[in-house]
């Protein structure tokens, strides 16, 4: 996706943005076609009821009025939903619906998973019409303001990559974005972070198919090291499980935070809250399901026209989450 500059003002939309925006901004990694059966979002005017756009037969593209869609908009799909407030593009109530499909990861439950994840612009606003795209279960919706732009890009899907949200501003500084964890009064589905024991146990070793050594490697695109994991998980669903993903973006330490059984080195990380600062161009996903646990390299560094990451085809290792999550792996205060 091309970079804004100074030139970028209130209303304008690129034309290379908007043929561009779906390939560009898809979640990095894909859902099986499996966990997409039959997906497909539509967005609502949250104030009205509302339909404004939907996923159809063939690919919906369309700049919509900002008033069409109201100052906050529903995203609704057959597996994931949330909200946008118009305004920020900042996130809310973000959930899965339990829809039946074979690639479920909650048990068939309305499953909620983030509250909130809110951009802080620093004083920018979007205020530009909304772009709209509409392909089968992928969504990509982007606006501009002065100085700033903003895309979420989503598959409906049971599981695998299936959100990002990606800023950009035109002085080229970060963006700092606020993950937080639903609270859900259904008992034990309130989601927790933790730092994964099956990763703590084996922190350090060479592990995939292009390994010959564990404690040597060599290391490549099949042989990983690794290191301490953070996932997501709750009480109630055994196959639950989700992270944040961060291509070209920084998590800020919680030093305050470490897990119930502290652990040497603490990934300085609390319970129920998240901080990123996140490049212009950079992007915050949310991989769920077998993608959450595999001992993957790093995302590449690419702010600009990035592609989706490379097919591993099963050639790195997996080492899955444990149900119940152990209650000393489980990171504490909820919020620092």
């Amino acid at each position: 996706m091309a970079r804004i500059t100074n030139a970028l003002r209130v209303g304008v939309v690129v034309a290379a943005l908007v043929g561009s925006a779906l390939a560009a901004t898809q979640p990095a990694q894909a859902a099986s076609s499996k966990g997409c059966t039959d997906g497909g979002f539509r967005l609502v005017n949250r104030a009205t009821g509302a339909t404004v756009a939907a996923a159809g037969t063939d690919r919906v593209r369309a700049t919509i009025p900002a008033a069409q869609l109201g100052t906050a908009f529903a995203v609704r799909g057959r597996y994931a939903q949330f909200d946008v407030r118009s305004s920020d593009f900042a996130v809310f109530n973000q959930a899965f619906t339990g829809a039946a499909n074979e690639l479920d990861i909650t048990g068939g439950r309305f499953t909620p998973v983030f509250a909130s994840k809110v951009p802080n612009h620093r004083g920018l606003v979007l205020s530009s019409a909304i772009t709209v795209q509409l392909d089968g279960e992928n969504l990509s919706v982007q606006r501009t303001g002065t100085g700033l732009s903003m895309t979420l890009s989503a598959k409906d899907c049971a599981q695998g990559g299936i959100f990002q949200m990606e800023p950009q501003r035109s002085d080229g500084t970060t963006t700092r974005i606020t993950h937080t964890l639903a609270t859900s009064t259904t008992a034990g589905l309130t989601p927790f972070y933790y730092d994964n024991p099956n990763f703590r146990a084996k922190a350090g070793q060479f592990l995939g198919s292009g390994c010959t050594s564990v404690q040597t490697g060599p290391p490549g695109q099949f042989c990983v090291q690794v290191t301490p994991r953070v996932n997501v998980s709750n009480d109630v669903s055994p196959q639950f499980v989700v992270r944040d993903s961060a291509q070209v973006a920084t998590r800020v330490p919680q030093p305050t935070c470490n897990t119930a059984t502290a652990v040497t080195p603490s990934v300085r990380h609390c319970g129920g809250v998240s901080v990123w600062d996140v490049a212009s161009g950079g992007r915050m996903g949310f991989v769920t399901g077998a993608d959450s646990t595999e001992v993957a390299n790093p995302p590449t560094t690419c702010t600009s026209n990035c592609q989706a990451q490379n097919q591993v085809r099963g050639r790195l290792a997996n080492l899955g989450h444990p149900f119940p999550v152990p209650a000393g792996s489980r990171l504490t205060p909820r919020v620092g």
